[in-house]
Order: C-alpha cells, then sequence, then structure tokens
C-alpha cells in the first residue's frame, strides 16, 4: 500500500513539474544580430493569456502582398530558441524579404501564463499571432516551428486557412503516443511503473486530453496547403519517424528534409547555410 501510494506521489509531483517548466530568460537581444525590433503584445486566441514577442518588418517585402514567418519555439524555452539560434535565422529571412513574428509561448520567456500543455493550449497562442499579423500587417502567413512549436504549428494551420505553408523542424506527430515512447527522456524516470501513471493522472491533474495533440489528423486539414518536414536522423528527443509519417499522407505536395547530422534541432547549427536555402526556397514559392 505504502509503496503504491509513493509511485502515485512520484508520478503526480513529475507530471506537474513537466506542465510546470522552470521559465527561461529572454536574454540576447536581437542588435545583436542587426536586427531591428518591434516589441508586440496581443492575446492567445481564447483571450486568456497575453504572450509577449517580437516583430521584425523587412524594408525589402512585397508591398502589395507581404509575407510574415510567425516562428514558434519548442517545450519550456523561449523565441530565442537557442539551439540554433532563432534570431540567426530571422535575420536571413528578414534579409531575403520576409517579415518575421517571434513570440513566448504561454508560461514561456516573458509571456504570461503558469501552464504549458505541450500544444494542447499552445495552438491558441499561435492562432492569437496568426490574429496578430491578419490585423496590423496584412498580407500572407506562414508558419515556421521547433519541436513542439512545429507541431502546435500543425494543429494551428489546420485551424486557420488563410495560413499558406508550414515549416517544422523537429516535430511530433502524436503526443499521446509520443509520450508513451519517450516520456522517460523528459521524465528522467523508469518507464514501468512511471510512463502509464504519469499519463493516467495528468489529464486528470491539469484538465487536458493529451490525445487531441494529433498533428498526424492535422495535415489531412492543411492539405493541399505544403509543408515543408525537417528532422534529423541523429535525433534523441523525437524520433525522425514522427515528420517520416505525416509526410507519408500526402508526400505530392509535402516535402521531407532528413539530415544526417545534429542532434534534437540541430540541424541549422550543423548545416546553417543549406538549412537556410531551403527555408528561403519554400517560401519563395508561397
Amino acid at each position: 500500500m505504502l509503496v503504491g501510494f509513493a509511485l502515485v506521489g512520484i508520478s503526480t509531483y513529475v507530471g506537474w513539474q513537466l506542465t510546470h517548466p522552470k521559465r527561461k530568460s529572454v536574454d540576447e537581444s536581437p542588435e545583436t544580430y542587426g536586427l531591428d525590433e518591434q516589441v508586440v503584445h496581443f492575446n492567445s486566441l481564447d483571450g486568456g493569456v497575453r504572450l509577449d514577442g517580437w516583430f521584425f518588418r523587412s524594408n525589402a517585402a512585397n508591398r502589395q502582398e507581404p509575407l510574415t514567418v510567425i516562428m514558434s519555439h519548442g517545450y519550456a524555452g523561449t523565441r530565442l530558441e537557442k539551439g540554433l539560434p532563432a534570431l540567426a535565422l530571422a535575420k536571413s529571412i528578414v534579409a531575403a524579404g520576409y517579415h518575421v513574428l517571434m513570440f513566448d509561448f504561454r508560461n514561456s520567456g516573458q509571456s504570461e501564463g503558469r501552464l504549458t500543455t505541450v500544444g494542447y493550449l499552445e495552438k491558441q497562442d499561435v492562432l492569437g499571432a496568426i490574429r496578430w499579423v491578419q490585423t496590423h500587417i496584412g498580407g500572407k502567413i506562414s508558419l515556421l516551428g521547433f519541436s513542439m512549436g512545429g507541431t502546435t504549428s500543425l494543429l494551428a494551420a489546420a485551424d486557420e486557412p488563410s495560413v499558406r505553408g508550414v515549416i517544422t523542424d523537429s516535430a511530433f506527430s502524436q503526443l499521446h503516443p509520443y509520450l508513451q515512447d519517450n516520456l522517460p527522456v523528459w521524465s528522467k524516470l523508469p518507464r514501468l511503473p512511471f510512463t502509464p501513471l504519469i499519463l493516467t493522472i495528468l489529464p486528470n491533474l491539469i484538465g487536458i486530453n493529451p490525445r487531441r495533440v494529433d498533428a498526424l489528423a492535422a495535415v489531412d486539414r492543411i492539405y493541399p496547403r505544403p509543408i515543408l518536414f525537417i528532422h534529423s536522423q541523429s535525433d534523441n528527443a523525437i524520433p525522425w519517424s514522427n515528420s517520416e509519417a505525416m509526410w507519408r499522407k500526402h508526400p505530392d505536395v509535402f516535402e521531407l528534409w532528413i539530415t544526417e547530422q545534429g542532434l534534437h534541432v540541430g540541424s541549422y547549427q550543423k548545416q546553417p547555410e543549406a538549412y537556410t536555402e531551403r527555408v528561403l526556397a519554400f517560401l519563395s514559392k508561397l
């Protein structure tokens, strides 16, 4: 009996910690990369959370119908997505003639919120960013997301037909099966008995359903709009088979770039020029 209570207690504690990760600071300035930012604030589409971000205007953008790229970061990170770093990629995108919006998800960086749901509520944050661009900038919109941000971008694009295309880097396809297979990577606990315990307790604990974070189903609603999936074969956190499974739904329109170097969200760092060329080539077709 005592052992059972202890296992449930540990599972509850770890589940709570995973959905309430420690915030990281936004401790780099765009000026370091030669970027001139506009600080922006907007609400998630559900109206419950105020989000903080930067907008970078491109002087080379098409004035009649500019394209804005909305970048979304990974779990427990910030808009900086330091593994890339995202500001370096943003600089190249702006120089190529596209506006960029970077922001912190709820419970991240400088945004409000106290709960991280790995895509379930974060979809509302991306939809809020889309609404801000539609209201203040106009023109076309593309989404670019990393890890959790990639999955969340797919969920948002499925609900928002005005999104012209999506680029994902190291995204997972379905949250519940992913956690069943890979939760020990994040929990640092043995698979048995903790993974099934956490997955049983967590939905009731925070009121979310991981099964509804389903990008594999979402891509059917994005099609025939294009998606570029980027993933490293060496990804130690989210297997590249996640991106391959989504690409296989509609390979006539979707693109898949499997890199051979770099760990999780590590392809840009290993091949910045090739990565940037792929991204810009995709954007040029939108």
